[in-house]
């Protein structure tokens, strides 16, 4: 049995890891943690578990998690996540980090987007990026895995098999995303509130947002070449859900039906989390599950790629349970439902 360890308890991300560790076979969750811990369960912070899960929220240290589990999932926010991350691996646990703090390349780059200096810089491009239909080699036998962003994965999964056989043009390329709102977190602000956000539809961080370069670095890092892209995301009233538009030039002669082709042969057998479907795919196909689905469509010179994902599943813990078994050599599919 695998003892999981689930570090900041109390947003969404870490809600949803719970929910899918307690139908995994081979998993149990021994600790959870909450620097609000007052002695109250799980199920007070989060009723949805009543009856399910009756643990304790305590405020552990990393050697007291690290002692406690076989791997930590870590659903802390950027900056503050690698302190406590570093020290539950010089304990010698694994660690699956759900925050952006291990994901890029370089400290240069982290700190030009997060706007400080990184705590743990040495880890930085030596962490494998946690899409193992993508990373699997370098994530079997980490200690250390960096979760992805869940708008980068629905860009990064489509992109990067069609640049590595060189079908598209590297530059040019456009995102055009939206995302439910349990995106921007649990932790209540303005932009967030419903008031705000009922009946409107509107982009935010336009030209600024964090995971265009981590969208860069990561189908770089892949391909071996970094992509000229433009991201824009877009808030939508609805609670979970993204579905990205991707705008690509193809490479001369290279038809949809290549690119069509392109994905299904690179997918094919890296366990069905990511479709290519022939329909055009909507938030509430893959609402709830770890799945990917894509579609391919052309206008003109333009090949539009149509990518969606549930943001706090195959968008976040998902993700993480997938790489977790991997770590394990478990079944990836297993606390999945597929």
């Amino acid at each position: 049995m695998i003892k999981v360890g689930i570090v900041g308890c109390s947003g969404y991300t870490a809600i949803e890891a719970i929910r899918l560790l307690l139908r995994h076979p081979h998993a149990q969750i021994v600790a959870a943690t909450s620097r609000q811990a007052d002695g109250s369960t799980i199920s007070d912070m989060h009723p949805c578990l009543t009856g399910r899960l009756e643990l304790i929220v305590e405020d552990l240290s990393p050697e007291q998690i690290a002692e406690r589990c076989d791997v930590a999932l870590c659903c802390l926010p950027h900056a503050a996540s690698a302190p406590i991350v570093s020290r539950i691996l010089d304990k010698g646990c694994k660690v699956i980090d759900l925050s952006a703090d291990y994901r890029l390349s370089t400290p240069a780059l982290y700190e030009k987007w997060y706007g400080e200096k990184h705590s743990d810089p040495g880890r930085l491009g030596q962490t494998p990026y946690g899409i193992p239909e993508l990373f699997l080699d370098e994530i079997r036998g980490a200690n250390l895995v960096a979760n992805p962003g869940c708008y980068p994965t629905s860009a990064i999964v489509p992109l990067s098999p069609l640049m590595k056989e060189g079908l598209i043009e590297p530059k040019g390329i456009v995102v055009d995303a939206k995302s439910g709102l349990s995106g921007a977190g649990r932790t209540p602000k303005l932009g967030s509130l419903y008031a705000e956000v009922n009946e409107s539809f509107s982009a935010y961080a336009v030209g600024t947002h964090r995971h265009q370069p981590e969208i860069i670095d990561i189908v770089g890092r892949f391909t071996g070449i970094a992509p000229g892209l433009v991201f824009t995301p877009h808030l939508v009233p609805m609670d979970r859900g993204i579905l990205s538009t991707i705008y690509v030039r193809p490479k001369s002669h290279v038809t949809a039906n290549q690119v069509r082709e392109c994905l299904c042969e690179f997918y094919h057998g890296t366990h069905g989390f990511v479709r290519i479907v022939s329909h055009l795919p909507a938030t509430k196909h893959v609402a709830m599950t770890n799945y990917c689905d894509i579609t391919v469509r052309e206008n003109d010179d333009w090949i539009i790629l149509i990518s969606v994902l549930d943001n706090l599943v195959k968008g976040a813990s998902g993700a993480a349970v997938q790489c977790m078994n991997v770590l394990f050599e478990r079944d990836q599919a297993e606390g999945l439902g597929a």
